[in-house]
């Protein structure tokens, strides 16, 4: 029992080590390459899955950030042209927020670049090991989708 839970911290710690390490050179290239962030990257790659544009909210949820960082990278890209923000379809009060021309010509320039790190970055692996590696992390992801993550508690305002 004891081995089983030292080879599960040592397996957690061997994924968190790999993802930042990958993170890392991703987000190095995109500074480097098109003086971009790995945050505006992703806002982008949302974009480009929805022609009509998403909300701020649902970008903040797809992101998994506040919305106050959706807002002040919405509004870089919005200067940059790269992103507009339209009437929303059905709410009068939002606004959707959609990829210019110009905005899907450089991400789709950036997306090409960074399919091909990733396929460097996972070149040491071969195409029956990826597999299997997939597939094991499929069931791992289906087993935590399972565990109920409960909220994080909230503090409650002590009286002075």
């Amino acid at each position: 029992m004891i081995d089983d839970h030292h080879q599960a911290l040592k397996l957690w710690l061997r994924l968190l080590a790999c993802t930042t390490r990958v993170e890392s050179v991703v987000r190095n290239r995109l500074r480097s390459e098109f003086a971009t962030t790995l945050p505006r990257f992703d806002l982008l790659a949302q974009l480009e899955r929805e022609p009509d544009g998403l909300t701020m909210g649902e970008l903040s949820q797809r992101l998994m950030v506040t919305g106050g960082n959706i807002t002040g990278i919405t509004d870089q890209l919005e200067a940059e042209g790269l992103v507009k923000r339209a009437p929303h379809p059905s709410d009068r009060r939002a606004f959707a927020v959609q990829l210019t021309p110009a905005g899907r010509r450089q991400f789709r320039r950036m997306a090409a670049v960074h399919e091909q790190w990733v396929i460097e970055l996972f070149a040491g692996w071969s195409a029956d090991e990826k597999t299997q590696v997939y597939g094991l992390l499929a069931g791992l992801k289906r087993h935590l989708a399972a565990i109920e993550v409960p909220l994080p508690a909230r503090k409650k305002k002590e009286k002075a």
